[in-house]
This record gives C-alpha cells, sequence and structure tokens, in this order.
C-alpha cells in the first residue's frame, strides 16, 4: 500500500487471478468485469450487476414496484420477517434506544479508547470488541442471565469478528447455533410472558416490536441481525478508518466526519444488495426479467471513474465540499436503508476524533486485502496509540 496522503487505496487485483480464484470472490470477479464505463451488465455468474447510482437507486427505492419487496436486514431462515410495520417499529426503537445510550455515554468515549486500545491493539476485532463495550448495556439490559450474557458473548466470538466462522468447523457452528436459538427463544418467551413498559435492551424492542404473533425463532434471528450490525458493521467500519489514516500519513488532520465517510466509501461494510424482479422490465438498458438475480455492487459504484475523481484514493478532503446527489450508498437507499445510519456515524465520528486528535496513530498491516463475507471486513493490522504531548489528550 501506497503511505502518501492521498495514495491509492488498497484494493483487490483481480485481473491476475485465476478463474477458479475468481469464482470463489465475488468482489473480485465483479471487479474484474467492470470496465469503468457500464452501469449494469451481466456477469459471468449469469447474475446482474448494477453499479450506477440512477439504477441502483431505481432497484432499491422499488418505487415502481419492479422488484419483490423484500429487506436486506429482516431476512430469516423462514422469509423475510414482518409485516413491514414491525419492521418499521422495531427500527424505530432501535435507533432510538441506540441513541440514548450513545449520548448519556459520550463522556465515556475517551476512556474507553484508552483503556482498549493504549497502548497496541490488534485489529479488526479490536473495533468490535470496543463497540460491544460500549453498548453492552444496549445488547442485554445488566439483569440478563450469566447463561443468557455467555450465549451472546458467544455469537460475537464465534460469528461476529472477522473469520471468526473459518475458525471453527460446520458441525461445531450447527451444534453452537442451536444452543444459541434455544437459549434466545426460551428468553423471548418469557420476556413476553412478563412484558415490559420500556425496552430496556435490544431484546425487549425485538419482543415488543415484533407483536404477539411473532415465532420466537424468527425473533430470534432479528435480534442476531441487530447484534451483528451494532457489533460487527460498526466495528468493521471504525477498522477501515483507522486503518486508512493509519497507513496514508497526514491524513489524520483531515475532519473525522470526512476520514469516516472517505472510508465508507472505498470500503463500504455492506457491499452488496440482492433483489428480485417481479417482472420484466428495462432496467438501464437490460432487460430484466422474474428469473435474474439484480446485485446492486456499492463498492464499485463507490469506486465509478464517472462519478468520482480519483476514484480509488483515499482523499478525506473531497467531503469538504460533498457532491451534489453523490453515488454513495454505504446504508443502503430506499425504505429498506440502514435505520440506525445517523446514529452510526455519530458514534464512528466520536470515535475517529478521539483516536486522530488526542492520539498519535501508528499502523502496521499484518493481512491484505478485505476479509469477504456478509461484511467487507478490514484486513488484520496492528494500531499503536501513543501519547500526542501536543494536544489535550497527552498526557
Amino acid at each position: 500500500m501506497e503511505s502518501s496522503t492521498g495514495a491509492a487505496a488498497e484494493r483487490p487485483a483481480p485481473g491476475r487471478r485465476g478463474a477458479a480464484s475468481l469464482r470463489r470472490d465475488p468482489l473480485a470477479l465483479l471487479g474484474a468485469e467492470f470496465d469503468g464505463t457500464r452501469d449494469m451488465w451481466r456477469s459471468a455468474s449469469g447474475r446482474l450487476c448494477v453499479v450506477g447510482p440512477e439504477a441502483a437507486r431505481a432497484v432499491l427505492g422499488n418505487r415502481r414496484g419492479m422488484f419483490v419487496e423484500t429487506s436486506d436486514f429482516f431476512h430469516t431462515r423462514t422469509g423475510v420477517f414482518g409485516p413491514r410495520a414491525a419492521q418499521i417499529d422495531i427500527g424505530r426503537a432501535a435507533r432510538a434506544l441506540l441513541r440514548r445510550r450513545l449520548d448519556a455515554g459520550r463522556a465515556e468515549l475517551p476512556g474507553l479508547v484508552r483503556d482498549r486500545l493504549v497502548p497496541v491493539s490488534d485489529w479488526p476485532d479490536a473495533g468490535n470488541l470496543l463497540v460491544r463495550a460500549h453498548v453492552a448495556d444496549v445488547l442485554l439490559g445488566p439483569d440478563a442471565s450469566v447463561p443468557l450474557r455467555q450465549v451472546v458473548d458467544g455469537v460475537v466470538d464465534r460469528a461476529v469478528l472477522a473469520g471468526a466462522r473459518d475458525r471453527h468447523a460446520a458441525a461445531s457452528r450447527l451444534v453452537f447455533r442451536r444452543k444459541v436459538m434455544r437459549v434466545l427463544a426460551a428468553e423471548i418467551r418469557a420476556r413476553r410472558a412478563a412484558g415490559a413498559d420500556e425496552p430496556r435492551d435490544l431484546l425487549d424492542v425485538v419482543v415488543s416490536g415484533g407483536g404477539p404473533a411473532a415465532r420466537p425463532g424468527d425473533l430470534a434471528e432479528v435480534y442476531l441481525s441487530l447484534l451483528f450490525a451494532t457489533v460487527g458493521s460498526v466495528g468493521f467500519a471504525l477498522g477501515w478508518a483507522v486503518h486508512l489514516v493509519g497507513t496514508h500519513p497526514g491524513t489524520e488532520a483531515a475532519e473525522p466526519e470526512w476520514i469516516v465517510r472517505e472510508a465508507l466509501r472505498l470500503w463500504p461494510v455492506a457491499w452488496l444488495f440482492t433483489r428480485k424482479p417481479s417482472g420484466a422490465h428495462d432496467l438501464a438498458g437490460v432487460a430484466v426479467g422474474p428469473r435474474d438475480d439484480v446485485d446492486v455492487c456499492s463498492y464499485l459504484m463507490h469506486r465509478h471513474p464517472l462519478h468520482w475523481d480519483r476514484p480509488d484514493e483515499f482523499v478525506p478532503r473531497r467531503w469538504a465540499a460533498p457532491p451534489h446527489d453523490p453515488a454513495f450508498i454505504p446504508f443502503g437507499y430506499g425504505p429498506h436503508s440502514c435505520a440506525g445510519a445517523t446514529v452510526t456515524m455519530a458514534l464512528l465520528t466520536d470515535l475517529v476524533h478521539i483516536i486522530t486528535r488526542e492520539w498519535r496513530l501508528t499502523v502496521t498491516a499484518a493481512g491484505s486485502g478485505p476479509h469477504l463475507g456478509p461484511a467487507l471486513a478490514p484486513p488484520r493490522f496492528t494500531a499503536r496509540l501513543s501519547d500526542r504531548t501536543d494536544s489535550p489528550g497527552g498526557r
């Protein structure tokens, strides 16, 4: 990776990979196929890839009703959790609960960073674990039982952290998943029977918002989605910001919000949104139909040379005068975009401000390229925070 300010950000080099490798890495495959001019094409995989902002908004916004209504967040093993009113209630209540916690705990963040990241921390796990520590009472209220806490901690360690699933055999993952679902379903039944005036944690939010007819297993999966979005996605986004600033000297002086936005542009944690057409129609000059799978790739949209200057470079200052209606959808778009986007941006900006203003950051890379999964996680790296004697955070 280049280390000068504004240098090219690390990116997969799909053109040098063999065909078999490309099939195993959908991000590399799409990157190899993208010629920098098209907004949409049919991939070698047979799927349709959308990278133009207008076409992407048409797909995700679905104002014409040409795609099957779905949700990237509320998927369960039995389908999409609903009705839509329940999705909205859960999203609104979860956002309000997180906002109250973050507002009340903002003064705790400098101490949390000092305790968790100083002097040396191993990423991206450090980012996930820091976020988990900060929102622990939101994930589970203080009166949650020890077995329930052990199960949720196990989910983070075995399923949320980057590469965690690869460290456990398939049979072990299956056994653990059954245990998780059993414990969560029992807790959901107990809370439903007890009732609660105000949600104490995200599990209460799911129980209350899901309604009395919702299956406990489905509510357990929705809760796990909230857990992953909070600890996994926010932690990974923080990891990308720290990694990029630490490997591009001089960029730490940029406004923290610019750093966050530029990190989300180059490495959107939610990098692919899939939709199914409900009928035959034309999309960006391509005929699509019910048998097609349409993938909106935010990763390539955010690097589209027709919509971004120096698209592969880490340039936080570009956000000093952000483009009008940019090709930028880090939280999705339309009615099913991330309900917690504003809360996420606020927390990430606060943390980046502390790390870049109160400490001197040094990053040593231990891996190359992203860890590809449902979320786009940073490579392994080590971060060192040392005293910045000329700042208020110096000691």
